[in-house]
């Protein structure tokens, strides 16, 4: 099996971002959808994974299309379809909004989250992909700090970190 993988330096001194790999990874996921996905930062965020303000994804969204998607909606949008979806971040105030829409989603029963208050990690991780790196998933993560994240598509890392991630944090019922 081949390996892709890219590692791109963001923030705003690189004016480089995140968006197009992480749209890229979740609008597959929304399509073919991993078994399990994980995502695990310490603060998380709302943020927009994907623009859809000119309408290039009208044609994905069918009748409605949103002008933007955020985290919560891709998340819970990749639990309706058969996905159990594991969020990992700590008890913080800061959460607690995002949270909140996931626990409140028709989807809850397919999404599982794990407040720890020692978590640093930073990985959002599918069945045969991986984003990983120094990045948070939120406003200042993913466009202003400088960060470093890789995408890596294929190979075993993404099978090594989902077997990792279930024995720190487990799978749940």
């Amino acid at each position: 099996m081949s390996v892709l993988e890219r590692t791109i330096r963001i923030g705003a001194g690189t004016g480089l971002r995140v968006d197009s790999i992480l749209s890229a990874a979740l609008i597959a996921e929304a399509v073919s959808p991993s078994s399990e996905l994980w995502l695990v930062s310490p603060w998380i965020t709302d943020v927009q994974v994907l623009d859809n303000s000119q309408g290039a994804y009208d044609s994905f969204f069918g009748d409605v299309p949103p002008l933007d998607w955020r985290l919560s909606e891709a998340l819970i949008h990749i639990a309706s379809r058969e996905s159990r979806v594991h969020v990992v971040a700590r008890p913080d105030a800061h959460n607690a909004p995002f949270l909140r829409r996931l626990e409140s989603s028709p989807q809850q029963d397919s999404i599982r989250i794990v407040l720890n208050p020692d978590v640093h990690e930073k990985t959002l991780c599918g069945d045969n992909w991986i984003l990983t790196g120094s990045m948070n998933y939120t406003v200042r993560g993913m466009a202003v700090n400088d960060e470093s994240v890789t995408y890596k598509v294929g190979g075993p890392d993404a099978s090594q970190a989902r077997l990792d991630l279930r024995q720190r944090w487990g799978a749940g019922a």
